[in-house]
């Protein structure tokens, strides 16, 4: 039987108990940096938390910043320049608040090192938007900067928390559809080409593989571990990022993964688990299935299905809020040491696709 290489979470991680709101200790005050549209969809589930204060908002500029402020209920909002006389840019402003306890650090790739590396020297524990960082070495200062001070620090990858993946964990720890043999999974959506878009730029850490794949990987990652051998393909952009990439995962057991992600098409958007008894199918988006098909054998399939309070990013931050009234410096489900792990396979996947980055160590 192959078990999984995540552990399922409590029942409120399953559809039977989908409530995340409920507050589990004493409340914690958030600052959030930046104002697109990851933030506003985090922030909107945020809210709904009992025990999280919106206290702070950076942006760069003070309209962003206020009209944000506004719409969420924050007490207070920075901006670059400020109006505390520092002239400082308003992540520093925010993160040396004395009323933040935890920063959401939203920003495109290339700037989430500096960000959470601030906010870390500031004292504040970290909430990092997917990928932790751009590259490798960067992960590795931030998890070590982290650790050395004690603070909490996450990769927002929310799809690690939902109940749709947890209910698939259990599935695959009960044995029912025996042992993981091979496992698809894709991810992508069509978007217009533009070299100044923050999806597509070199200096954002732009791409599809820093903002998919780590969703397709998350099902083989799971369900067989860290691959032994990774063969990617790929097509870049003129600008030199990849419009598309394909994966090929192998493992000692004999087993293998293929993700394939893209920003030039429509796709299925699935990720299928394939056992020597048995198979799971998601339903609905990969990264938050609310409908999962479990087939048996040559049964015919059932399906289960799940709901989700907001837009089902509850379940990660429930995860910060709790780890962090409890005194932890990371989440068990999901470690430090995976986020360096990823990092380093996609710093792997670039050199075999040609992609770099400017601030990629020289």
């Amino acid at each position: 039987m192959t078990e999984s290489r995540f552990v399922a979470r409590p029942d409120w991680y399953t559809a039977t108990n989908p409530e995340t709101r409920a507050a589990t200790g004493a409340p914690l005050r958030w600052g959030v940096v930046a104002t697109g549209g990851i933030a506003r969809t985090v922030t909107a589930d945020l809210a709904l938390l009992e025990d999280a204060a919106l206290h702070a908002v950076s942006s760069r500029r003070q309209s962003t910043a206020a009209a944000f402020a506004a719409d969420f209920g924050f007490a207070t909002h920075y901006y670059d320049g400020g109006p505390d006389g520092s002239g400082a840019e308003g992540y520093r402003q925010l993160v040396n608040d004395p009323d933040v306890d935890v920063v959401y650090v939203a920003t495109p790739h290339a700037q989430h090192h500096a960000v959470a590396k601030a906010a870390l020297e500031a004292g504040k524990h970290v909430l990092c938007e997917k990928s932790l960082t751009i590259n490798a070495a960067e992960a590795a200062e931030l998890i070590a900067l982290a650790r050395a001070s004690g603070l909490f620090l996450m990769e927002a990858v929310w799809s690690r928390f939902v109940p749709g993946f947890q209910r698939a964990l259990q599935i695959v720890d009960s044995g029912e559809i025996g042992d993981v043999e091979w496992v698809r999974a894709d991810l992508g959506f069509p978007a217009p080409v533009d070299e100044t878009a923050r999806i597509w730029a070199p200096a954002a850490g732009g791409g599809a593989l820093l903002d998919l794949t780590v969703y397709p990987l998350l099902w083989p990652w799971a369900t067989l571990g860290k691959p032994a051998t990774v063969s990617a393909t790929g097509a870049l952009t003129a600008f030199g990022v990849d419009r598309q990439n394909a994966l090929t995962l192998g493992y000692d057991s004999g087993a293998q993964a293929q993700l394939m992600s893209y920003l030039g098409s429509f796709g299925p958007r699935q990720a299928v688990v394939c056992g020597t008894k048995g198979m799971i199918e998601t339903v609905g988006s990969v990264n938050n299935p609310l409908e999962l098909r479990i087939t048996i054998g040559w049964d015919a399939p059932r399906t289960e299905v799940f709901e989700v309070p907001g837009r089902g990013y509850t379940y990660e931050l429930r995860e910060v809020t709790r780890c962090i009234q409890a005194g932890l410096t990371e989440s068990p489900t999901m470690p430090l040491d995976d986020s360096l792990a990823v990092m380093e396979l996609f710093d792997d996947v670039r050199r075999q696709l040609g992609v770099t980055y400017p601030n990629d160590p020289r």
